[in-house]
């Protein structure tokens, strides 16, 4: 369920629909709808644009890379220098050259033949989400995080929405999947945003999807490996 679903104050109202708008993360509907909330409510607006300034860090690991200057000039040697021209192509140029098109058509066909025939000789495994990311939050508490797992960075970013830890306790981050037990990804530092490296055996799990809660413990995280305070917010993973 998404904020546009249950937008009453126990999942966080505005403030939280926002976040979501922002990490691009509502259906497509409910997109349209916050869409015109940020064109006709000012209050909202800036809701929306704080997250943006909020989130943007988290985009820092992944600058904008350049292709080698090298590559299109590579491709067109590829493409059109395979052979010496003919008197007529050195005339004409390769764009008049019959034989170029019968070669170049008999590439695409055979090229066409490889795409089609590799996937049913050897299917591709399926990639997980390298991206996702979960509301977390809960009926009756007033603590809330977002949280992106990156698989390509083995981690995931926590922003602290809302709630406050009591004085001697600490928010503990867990995964749960399916029936099994809950398993400690680390105490979450106090502060808006936070970051907790993921063990490689819960990286696996994390990328298939889970569930992602947050329990209130004694300072320093649970004494047993398991919850011992009450779940204050909570949320599945979904894919950005």
């Amino acid at each position: 369920m998404t904020l546009a679903e249950d937008n009453g104050p126990e999942r966080g109202g505005d403030d939280l629909l926002a976040a979501e708008y922002v990490l691009g993360v509502l259906p497509a509907d409910e997109r349209q709808l916050a869409s015109r909330r940020i064109d006709a409510e000012s209050g909202f607006a800036r809701l929306v644009e704080g997250w943006e300034v909020h989130l943007s860090p988290l985009a820092a690991a992944y600058p904008e890379i350049e292709p080698p200057a090298s590559v299109k000039p590579a491709i067109d040697h590829r493409l059109f220098a395979s052979g010496a021209a003919t008197p007529a192509e050195s005339r004409g140029g390769l764009w008049s050259s019959l034989a170029f098109w019968r070669g170049l058509a008999a590439a695409a066909v055979a090229a066409l033949a490889i795409y089609i025939a590799v996937p049913i000789l050897n299917p591709p495994a399926v990639q997980p989400q390298t991206r996702l990311v979960a509301s977390l939050a809960a009926a009756g508490s007033d603590v809330k995080y977002l949280a992106i797992y990156d698989a390509a960075h083995h981690d995931v970013s926590l922003s602290h929405v809302s709630g406050e830890r009591a004085a001697g306790k600490d928010f503990e981050l867990w995964m749960i999947e399916g029936k099994n037990a809950p398993v400690s990804m680390g105490v979450i530092p106090a502060g808006t945003t936070a970051r907790l490296a993921i063990s490689p055996a819960v990286q696996e799990k994390l990328a298939m999807g889970a569930v992602l809660a947050v329990s209130l413990e004694p300072t320093g995280g649970s004494p047993t490996g398991q919850p011992t305070g009450p779940v204050v917010a909570a949320g599945d993973l979904k894919s950005i």
